[in-house]
């Protein structure tokens, strides 16, 4: 089985973040950039999916990582290949946090059928900084192939995989899908592991196929903001523009005027 998982690299939670000048996006050249959190459990659901071929005594398969992006996107492939991947493929490509989901997600299909396909392909739910949710949604489209969303767990069958995902109110659903298919993978399905030394050391050695847009097929007009089907027309900082109002007396003192306020000020009662 040859499963491929996703990362992308995003600003550090930890992260102090401002606008731009131009309203466009966030000052981004200084910040720290980590895997983005719901694909490390993807990168942790493809290795266990391997590993859990190898132990059944089939082809124990191949995980390989891929990221798009520019110097920071590698850093995170070198992270998945340090965790266990076998292999990474590095798109790069400068102008893509001027792209958005679609523009991903093709780039994302292009790769998987340039890398000859794969039996699965594994993102994360959504991305902590943009928080879309539908990237691997749209790559399953292109590719043609089945998915399911908010993963929270997988078993190999005969046929392909039976996943469990999440719905609304906390019920869970179980399918079978058929492979090759995408999965989206939700927080606390597993527990991802840590890159041992030993791993750290692996992954220097480790094979890395770096590709740009030119060798996907795409041309100026697939990538960045002119591939783009949404535009950013601004962003801006939360204003505050309400005080805490410390209301004195006695308990009920206190709650006739909140009542009023509520009232006469908030207008929601």
């Amino acid at each position: 089985m040859k499963v491929i998982a996703c990362l992308r690299p995003v600003p550090d939670p930890a992260s102090r973040l401002f606008v731009n000048d131009d309203r466009t996006w966030i000052k981004d050249a200084e910040l720290g950039f980590v895997t983005n959190e719901a694909d490390t459990h993807a990168m942790e659901a493809a290795l266990e999916l391997c590993e859990g071929g190898a132990a059944s005594g089939s082809d124990p398969g191949e995980a390989v990582v891929l990221s798009i992006g520019r110097d920071r996107a590698a850093r995170v492939l070198r992270e998945g290949l340090a965790m266990g991947a076998a292999r990474a493929i590095h798109v790069a490509d400068d102008d893509v946090e001027s792209g958005d989901e679609y523009v991903r997600a093709r780039m994302i299909a292009r790769a998987v059928e340039k890398d000859g396909g794969a039996d699965v392909l594994l993102t994360g739910v959504q991305s902590d900084d943009l928080g879309g949710g539908v990237t691997g949604i749209m790559a399953a489209e292109l590719l043609g192939w089945a998915h399911a969303s908010v993963v929270v767990g997988i078993a190999a069958t005969e046929a392909g995989l039976r996943v469990r995902r999440e719905l609304e109110g906390g019920m869970i659903e179980t399918r079978e899908l058929a492979t090759p298919c995408v999965l989206t993978i939700q927080l606390g399905i597993n527990q991802p592991r840590y890159a041992t030394l030993r791993g750290i050391m692996a992954a220097k050695k480790k094979e890395m196929k770096v590709w740009n847009p030119d060798d996907l097929g795409m041309a100026s007009g697939d990538v960045g903001s002119e591939g783009a089907l949404c535009r950013v027309m601004e962003v801006r900082a939360p204003e505050r523009d309400h005080r805490v109002q410390m209301l004195s007396g006695s308990p009920a003192e206190a709650a006739a005027r909140l009542v009023e306020k509520l009232r006469l000020e908030a207008k929601v009662i």
